[in-house]
Formats: C-alpha cells, structure tokens, sequence
C-alpha cells in the first residue's frame, strides 16, 4: 500500500511549482524571454569566479579521497571552524566548531534544528507572511507548526497576536529575516522585544522556548542597512543558514545549524543532530563544497543587481497606485493586489503572460509575490506589460 500521507500532498502541490512549471511551459510556446516570470526564487546571478577558482584549486591539489568520501556526520572539523571563525568576526560571537553542523541547505537545516528541540505533539510558531514550506518542515517532523497573523503595515512581528497564542505548549519559535515573500528585515527592536517576550515566557513555563532563525537571505540587504543578527538578542537561538543565495549555490545545497554556545548543552544538540540525520537522511553534505565555503566563506556573489531589479518593480508599483511595502533585502517584493481575490488576481495577470504567484499559501490573502531574481532587461520590458494589464483589467482602480 502507498502512503496516504504523501499520496494525499500530490493534490496539494506547491503554487510557486506549479505557475513555475507553467511558466516553462509557455515558454516552450512563445519563448521564455518573452515570459515574465516571477514565479521562483532560484538566483539568478553567477557564483562568484573566485568561487570557482577555489573549486578547480581543490580539485587539483587535494586528496581525491577527502573531496569525494563521506564527510563526517557531523561535518568536516576543519570546515566548522572556519564557519564559527567568520561568524564570529562578523557579529561578535563566540561559537566553536563543535556549536556548527553541516547540513544540506537551509531546509536541511530547519529539518535537524526543529527535531532537536521539540517532540511530537510541540507546537511551533512562526509569523506571515511565511514560506509555505515551513508547514511540512515542521509538521512532518511531528511538531505542529501554528501561524501569527500578519502585521500587513510594515511585516515586522504582530506582537498583540503573538501573545496570544505562545503557550506551555510551544517549545520553538520560527523566524525568517529577511523574509520570504515580504523582503522586510526585522528591525533590532523587533528583535529585542521578541526575546524579551521569549525569556519572560520560558520563565513562566519552566522550560526553554527555542529560537529559530531562517537566514538564507542574510546578505542581501538594500539601501546600506545592517541586518541585526538574532542570536544576539537571544541565547536559545539556533541559526539556519544556507550559501544558496549569497554566493549562487543552491544546486550544491549546503548550509550548516549555529547552536548558540550559551544554550544548555549547546554542544550535545549538535551530537544529537548527527543522530537525527541517521533517520531522515539529510546525512554527509558533499565534502568537496563543504570545504570550499569553508575558504570562501565571507565571500559573496554580485547581489547589487537584485537592488536595482527591487527599486525598478516598487517604482512601478507605486506609480501604478499599489500597496506596497518597500523590500530592504531578499530578491522578493510582496504587493496588495488590486482586488480582495489575490488568486484571481494573479489569473487574470496570466493573460499578459505575468507570472505571480497569490500569498493564500504565504499566510496572507490580497497579496501576491514577485520572485525578481531574473535579468534586470526583462524586468523592465516585464513593468510594459504590468502596466498594461493594469490598465486593462483594473481602469477604475
């Protein structure tokens, strides 16, 4: 007999999927530069040379043996330092190799951290707008993910419904800044309150409510801000990160856990993790790149163009009469549609060959999601046709 579980997700696939499968299959009818697709954030920019470089030295220097053999499970020692060397000289903390686990990707990452912290049945909070995967990260490992309304004026926390719901039963909290879909950073007062929030509830509850924090998009970042790194507002924070967005890598998939080192048994969380791998199978990300993002581990791609791509299409949107919240990071804005139906929205959008995908699935309906990690050329001839479909579809807006 199949599985019910997963049989059952076949008729609950993916939006972004789907409008992306779309997408290239109307490409194939009018070719795809003529298609404005929005649909997925895959980077759009080129690994960096020096990156490459890196890769070729290893190739011809190392032992064949060690880029190609099973990595330990808990990641190469060597490559765990390194990362905790740059994490710390980037924002002052004070990890150890032993705090860091190599995982593939964040999703990997996620996988690991929220098994290491709850049991089945544990809640788990995160805020919309949300990436809608986190709903089978969490509630495939048994905990049981639950959504804080959005705070649709600026997308920072909505505190009021956060208090709401946290109880005795949540063991972790999931965050992701800067986040997918909205592009908006967690401001550092954002993030001192939730901690404060965090640390007077755990005391109330008698045991840790966890932290974890989703960072795929830590660098890229608009307009010169810096981007508050949430372990330092709170010690019982495990980091998820993964280098597919800030050097191009998301087909190499590699990502590691940061176990904050104040957090009790910092250490053994990352034994623990190794252990969890042995069940889910997310075990030995490919040694060979887990040691070049070692060396290059501060490096990043040209991320400049997603700015330019971001000012472009917020432009547009606000001479066109949106609701918009500017983006100050990621390679995604996150408009109100032009009507309370965002599903029927992006429909009639499909008709001037607009891919955008509605935000019911994000946690937040009336809003829809543009995925601008495509070329800045195609942005521009994409405004063209948004601008027409605008006026035809919506002329009393």
């Amino acid at each position: 007999m199949l599985s019910k579980k997963y049989k059952e997700m076949l008729t609950k696939k993916s939006v972004i999927r789907e409008l992306s499968e779309f997408a290239t299959a109307r490409g194939a009818e009018i070719g795809y530069e003529n298609v404005f697709d929005y649909s997925l954030g895959n980077p759009s920019i080129p690994v960096p040379q020096e990156f490459t470089d890196c890769v070729i030295k290893l190739l011809k220097e190392e032992n064949p043996v060690k880029l190609h053999g099973y990595s330990p499970s808990l990641g190469i020692p060597e490559v765990k330092e390194k990362i905790a060397t740059s994490l710390n000289r980037r924002f002052g903390m004070e990890y150890k190799g032993s705090h860091i686990f190599m995982t593939s990707g964040a999703a990997g990452a996620i996988a690991h951290a929220v098994r290491t912290v709850t049991e089945p049945g544990d809640e788990v909070l995160t805020f919309a707008p949300y990436f809608p995967e986190y709903i089978p990260y969490i509630n495939h490992s048994g905990a049981v993910l639950k959504t804080v309304p959005p705070q649709v004026e600026d997308f920072q926390i909505n505190f009021a419904e956060f208090e709401k719901m946290i109880s005795d039963k949540v063991m972790a909290v999931l965050i992701n800044t800067p986040n997918n879909p909205s592009g908006i950073t967690y401001s550092e007062e954002t993030l001192k309150k939730l901690a404060e929030i965090l640390e007077k509830k755990s005391a109330e509850y008698g045991h840790i409510i966890y932290l974890i924090s989703d960072e795929p998009y830590r660098e890229i970042i608009f307009d010169g801000i810096q981007c508050p790194y949430p372990a330092k507002y709170y010690k019982y924070t495990l980091t998820c990160y993964s280098f597919s967005k800030s050097l191009s890598l998301p087909g190499e998939r590699i990502g590691y856990v940061a176990v904050h080192p104040e957090c009790p048994e910092a250490e053994t969380m990352v034994v623990m993790m190794g252990q969890i791998s042995r069940g889910i199978g997310h075990n030995c990300p490919a040694s060979l790149f887990q040691l070049a993002v070692a060396e290059k581990a501060d490096l990043t791609a040209d991320l400049s163009v997603y700015e330019t791509n971001m000012n472009l299409l917020y432009d547009a949107f606000m001479e066109l009469g949106f609701t918009c919240v500017r983006p100050n990071g990621t390679f995604y804005i996150f408009p109100k549609a032009l009507e309370d139906d965002s599903v029927a929205f992006c429909k009639k959008a499909l008709k001037y060959d607009l891919i955008l995908v509605p935000a019911d699935s994000f946690g937040c309906p009336g809003y829809f999601r543009m995925a601008y990690c495509i070329d800045t050329e195609k942005v521009k001839r994409s405004i063209v046709a948004l601008k027409k479909f605008v006026e035809t579809e919506y002329p009393n807006r």
